[in-house]
């Protein structure tokens, strides 16, 4: 699965340089950009997002600032021009902090601590991409175990605070993993976030209308932010 990209900034010419390094990453998708945080804070509502390259210095509201308006924030990368925020931004868990002008070699650095910070909570065989997909399964982590989970078994994977509940047809799993870190481990082919509580595996979908989506023995309704992503994989799946 592609790590979703946002690219937040006032100054186009920054985009546009930020824009070319990432498209030497197979890896990295490029799903929206913003030159204000309003602007970004609306588009963040609008579907997912893994990765946001924020400036700090912009108009109305910093990139600090807005770093701290969200309550679960994607991962950030800093991007910018001045060097003496740089103790106040990692103090915010940021990855990296990139000055401007950023050389493709630094820029990949700090895609790497980005990759690095990743959780490991899902082990694959070897690669996780091609072997998990091509073997159907995957393991979690749960009572000190790595537990092997059947894709096709799957019904729906809910989350409960930090920890997901994945609720199998004979079995049901409690792991300890956010559901935003669950899903960018998943095949997008496959899985899909229907709302900031619940993963479906496609499948196993019964029925589905514009509200909601039926897997055997449950109906789960479908958030209002991730409506028009849901409804458009689940069109063109069928």
């Amino acid at each position: 699965m592609k790590t979703r990209c946002m690219i937040v900034d006032d100054e186009p010419l920054a985009i546009e340089a930020i824009q070319i390094h990432l498209e030497k990453f197979d890896s990295l998708k490029l799903v929206a950009t913003s030159t204000d945080a309003i602007q970004a804070f609306n588009q963040l509502r609008n579907g997912r997002i893994d990765l946001i390259f924020l400036d700090i210095q912009m108009p109305e509201m910093t990139g600090m600032d807005f770093l701290k308006s969200l309550k679960n924030p994607p991962k950030v990368i800093f991007t910018t021009a001045f060097r003496e925020y740089a103790l106040q931004a990692f103090d915010l868990d940021v990855v990296d902090y990139l000055l401007k002008p950023i050389s493709f070699d630094r820029f990949m650095q700090a895609i790497n601590k980005y990759y690095d910070s990743m959780p490991k909570e899902i082990i694959a065989s070897e690669h996780y991409s091609a072997n998990t997909i091509k073997e159907n399964f995957f393991y979690v982590k749960a009572d000190k175990k790595n537990v092997k989970i059947n894709f096709d078994q799957i019904l729906f994977i809910e989350s409960i605070k930090d920890y997901v509940k994945i609720v199998c047809k004979n079995k049901t799993i409690i792991s300890k993993i956010m559901i935003g870190n669950l899903i960018d481990q998943l095949p997008e082919s496959l899985f899909i976030r229907i709302h900031r509580s619940y993963i479906i595996y496609i499948p196993n979908i019964e029925s589905f209308s514009s509200i909601s989506v039926e897997v055997p023995g449950k109906e789960i309704p479908i958030g209002r932010n991730y409506k028009n992503e849901t409804l458009k994989t689940l069109q063109n799946f069928l």
